[in-house]
């Protein structure tokens, strides 16, 4: 259903932010499976908004049951990249978060993907932060650079992949 195969791209892509917030590195992340990499590369960004949009145009690969997090397929490269919207939640078991997506469907970069209560995570006892790893990167990418710092979603870049020749 979705190709696995590098289309024609540049050598380097630069990945917009999905979220508005604070960018950190995956080591910060507080979890062992995020932060040593075992998930893939990436980046995380500790969310201002609870608003994620899709930094690129692509098709939904999946959404998890309690909408906490999502993977999309990236149309100009096969890239896919898994977004989980905080730690641990799963265990809210959906509540204060709204997917704007389904399986299958074709988003454009800017779009809503799910929006999320922030501060009803914080309550519950989970952190926010939010980690964006491209879980394919060894198949296509000699190299996924992180851009720590403040970003806006849609506007700032937050990672840097170098396609393999």
């Amino acid at each position: 259903m979705f190709e696995r195969w590098r289309k024609k791209t540049a050598a380097k892509k630069e990945v917009k932010a999905p979220l508005t917030g604070k960018a950190v590195p995956l080591s910060q992340v507080p979890d062992e499976a995020f932060a040593a990499g075992h998930m893939g590369k990436g980046i995380a960004i500790e969310p201002s908004e609870g608003r994620l949009i899709a930094p690129f145009d692509g098709t939904v690969a999946h959404v998890i049951k309690t909408k906490h997090a999502v993977m999309l397929e990236e149309k100009e490269t096969g890239l896919q990249y898994l977004f989980h919207i905080g730690i641990n939640t799963v265990g809210l078991k959906g509540e204060g978060y709204t997917s704007h997506v389904s399986v299958g469907d074709k988003v454009k970069v800017g779009q809503t993907l799910i929006e999320f209560d922030i501060d009803a995570i914080k309550a519950a006892g989970y952190p926010t932060v939010t980690p964006i790893i491209v879980t394919n990167a060894d198949e296509f990418a000699s190299d996924v650079e992180g851009h720590s710092g403040s970003v806006i979603a849609g506007t700032d870049p937050v990672l840097s992949i170098t396609f393999k020749s």
